[in-house]
């Protein structure tokens, strides 16, 4: 067997369940590493210079940081039954549902976490705790688990998400969960009998958070129960991108057409009003090559009701995924009436005014 990658990954940790459903559907040898406070210290912010996981480390001492940059480093090192479709709606459809799930479902995954605490926060402490001081009495783990949490939860509002949003963010993701059970009623993955880069960004939140925590769980298997099958298919062992296909012709199933639809109504004007938000932060920075997290705050809407929330660069730097393969794309016919049916072809065509890249894990404006 060739020697394991490894994982610095939580089981309650979103992105960490991305990058773990992509180690075992793609069948890389690799082991888990809880990212206790010690190992955090001696290792993750020495090699990697940030405070995030999941961390992968290659067995020639390669450490990368961030979901998407471990699978497409995976996949060129493993590139037999890739993630990407092949075909030009699957691809982009793939990309655009990662987008959405990545960055817009942390909104639900955030506010059923933490604003369900008679039903959550024990099991969550006690989550917290656990990873910071493996080895510690259960006690302690709790005590040190509400004040790790508590930096989290503190994000919450942050998002946009207040008691005049919530109704319409339960509302929202409870209609998402409606369409994707319609879908995983029919199909094991979203564009057939093997998942995407799409599932996996969908597994992210809707695992970690919406499957694995008490109340959310709950939700969803009374809601949703062929979602919680798919959940267990995204993370169980057996090869599915080995013995699985995409669906033939190019088709994605109208079944997903719901999803897109959803995203184009709430996240792309979210995307479209970050790159102006950029372009008038730059002019107001010229000197700053790197951006930082955060740069003020905007409306965003969710069935007709606005509420402010950060302004999240990090979130163009993964539209560039879906938006530079379209606009590489010479015939866009079948394409475009896709994107159109489900309101996203003017958003697509809008221009991307600022080019971002990842720099030793940091977010900078593109110098070349």
């Amino acid at each position: 067997m060739s020697e394991a990658y490894k994982l610095f990954g939580a089981e309650f940790s979103l992105y960490s369940g991305k990058a773990r459903s992509y180690l075992r559907k793609k069948g890389v040898n690799f082991e888990e590493v809880i990212p206790s406070v010690y190992v955090y210290k001696k290792f993750i912010i020495p090699r990697t210079g940030v405070r995030f996981i999941p961390v992968l480390q290659t067995p020639d001492d390669h450490v990368i940081q961030d979901t998407t940059e471990i699978i497409d480093e995976l996949e060129s090192r493993f590139p037999d039954h890739g993630v990407y479709p092949e075909t030009p709606k699957q691809k982009l459809a793939s990309l655009l549902i990662e987008l959405y799930a990545d960055e817009w479902l942390l909104i639900p995954a955030m506010h059923y976490r933490w604003n369900y605490p008679a039903m959550n926060a024990d099991f969550i402490y006690r989550e917290f705790g656990s990873m910071a001081l493996p080895k510690m009495p259960g006690f302690i783990q709790k005590f040190v688990g509400k004040k790790v949490g508590a930096r989290f939860k503190g994000f919450v509002p942050k998002l946009g998400i207040t008691e005049q949003s919530i109704p319409e963010i339960e509302r929202s993701y409870v209609a998402l969960l409606d369409d994707l059970q319609a879908h995983f009623e029919q199909y094991d993955f979203l564009f057939g009998s093997k998942p995407s880069i799409g599932d996996f960004g969908l597994i992210a939140p809707l695992y970690a958070h919406l499957y694995r925590d008490p109340a959310p769980g709950k939700l969803m298997r009374k809601k949703a129960p062929a979602v919680c099958d798919w959940v267990r298919r995204m993370n169980n062992d057996l090869p599915y991108l080995r013995s699985g296909k995409f669906l033939p012709n190019d088709e994605v199933p109208e079944s997903i057409y719901p999803v897109l639809h959803r995203m184009a109504r709430e996240q792309m004007p979210v995307l479209l009003d970050t790159n102006r938000l950029l372009d008038a932060w730059r002019l107001e920075n010229p000197s700053e090559h790197e951006v930082k997290r955060f740069i003020g705050s905007h409306l965003f809407r969710i069935n007709g009701i606005e509420e402010q929330r950060l302004v999240l660069p990090y979130c163009l730097w993964m539209y560039q995924r879906p938006y530079d393969y379209y606009h590489t794309l010479t015939e866009k016919t079948s394409v475009n009436e896709m994107l159109a049916e489900v309101d996203l072809l003017d958003g697509l065509s809008q221009p991307l005014s600022n080019r971002l890249e990842r720099v030793n894990n940091k977010l900078r404006f593109c110098l070349r």
